[in-house]
């Protein structure tokens, strides 16, 4: 379910992850905006919860991860949550950017179908498409070597 992603891409996983958690969202949020009832309604602000937990945790990985790989490598907030400076390739970035984009559209329209319902606890599911993003570029991203990387290990070594 990896949208328009060659085979031999890394991180499969995670952009399948990302596809299926929008789906899972979308499908909660529009039946919920139908058919209001209040079992749709417990279930549309579980799973929109659970998935804003989740995307703080994924979010903290990645950043912990690409914090790991700065000792040797040129990483900026932009290249890891935004995948830019050629840090993904072009067919993972469109996969990852549409998911968050159908993320965000679902939100914004449930929401605003329905507003001051459960429903407006959507607009927080975005945050797991863009820390997706992260954990794709932390783990799988291609960053510049940092000129310095020699530095930070013979720093790190104590005197002995």
């Amino acid at each position: 379910m990896s949208f328009f992603v060659p085979p031999e891409v890394k991180g499969r996983r995670i952009i399948s992850f990302t596809w299926q958690a929008t789906v899972v969202f979308s499908v909660t949020a529009i039946v919920t905006a139908i058919s209001p009832t209040l079992f749709f309604r417990v279930v549309a602000v579980t799973v929109a919860l659970v998935f804003y937990a989740l995307g703080m945790l994924v979010f903290l990985a990645a950043y912990l991860r690409s914090i790991g790989r700065s000792r040797y490598e040129v990483i900026s907030v932009a290249g890891i949550y935004l995948m830019l400076g050629g840090v993904a390739p072009p067919a993972v970035r469109r996969s990852l950017y549409s998911a968050l984009a159908v993320q965000i559209v679902v939100a914004l329209a449930t929401a605003s179908v329905r507003p001051y319902t459960s429903l407006a606890f959507g607009v927080l599911v975005p945050l797991l498409g863009l820390a997706l993003c992260g954990l794709w570029s932390s783990v799988c991203g291609t960053f510049p070597p940092r000129a310095d990387a020699e530095a930070v290990v013979v720093d790190e070594e104590e005197p002995g």
